[in-house]
């Protein structure tokens, strides 16, 4: 059971974040425990909305995007997110399981999404704190700096919404999946 209180319906959520979960709704077909949490504050939900939106019309195409998220929620342990962007990676992003495995694991099965998973586990792991070495080996690997401006970004992003789960506890309304990696 969440921490706080879930707004069960988007009516139930304050009036400013209802348009906002409307949307959701028109997107994805439902507004997610995740969303409707958020709701609680219709800033903080506009704000993660604005930046993942924004996001998306970036340069990383949808597998590299949750190739990232996998990869960070597994590092911070957030079993929504991982049981959300495990479903998003396979119905939405086509990722194999083999894939979503690896990139549970900080790596991904494509050479160029390796180095991209490999770089957004360095700076999830080192908040930030990444060497000259790890840097040139993503731009080596031909991410420009728009790219590399958005892996960081999608780190910081998928840090947010991990956190807000582990903080509030958000009911899980994906199907589950286990934080802990098989051996």
């Amino acid at each position: 059971m969440s921490r706080i209180p879930t707004p069960t319906t988007i009516a139930a959520a304050p009036t400013a974040a209802q348009p906002l979960l409307e949307a959701v709704k028109r997107q994805i077909g439902s507004a997610p425990n995740l969303f409707r949490l958020t709701a609680t504050s219709p800033a903080a939900l506009e704000g993660y909305l604005s930046l993942n939106g924004a996001l998306a019309k970036g340069a990383l195409d949808a597998a590299t995007r949750e190739r990232i998220a996998l990869a960070v929620a597994q590092i911070n342990g957030c079993g929504y997110c991982l049981a959300a962007h495990t479903y998003l990676g396979k119905n939405v992003a086509k990722l194999s399981d083999a894939e979503i495995a690896a990139n549970r694991g900080g790596h991904s099965d494509d050479a160029k999404a390796d180095v991209a998973v490999t770089f957004a586990v360095k700076v999830t792991q080192n908040r930030g704190a990444v060497s000259d070495t790890d840097f040139a080996a993503v731009r080596a690997a031909g991410y420009s700096d728009a790219e590399i401006v958005e892996i960081v970004t999608h780190v910081a992003l998928n840090t947010l919404t991990n956190y807000i789960n582990e903080v509030f506890k958000t009911e899980v309304d994906f199907p589950v999946v286990q934080v802990k990696l098989a051996a």
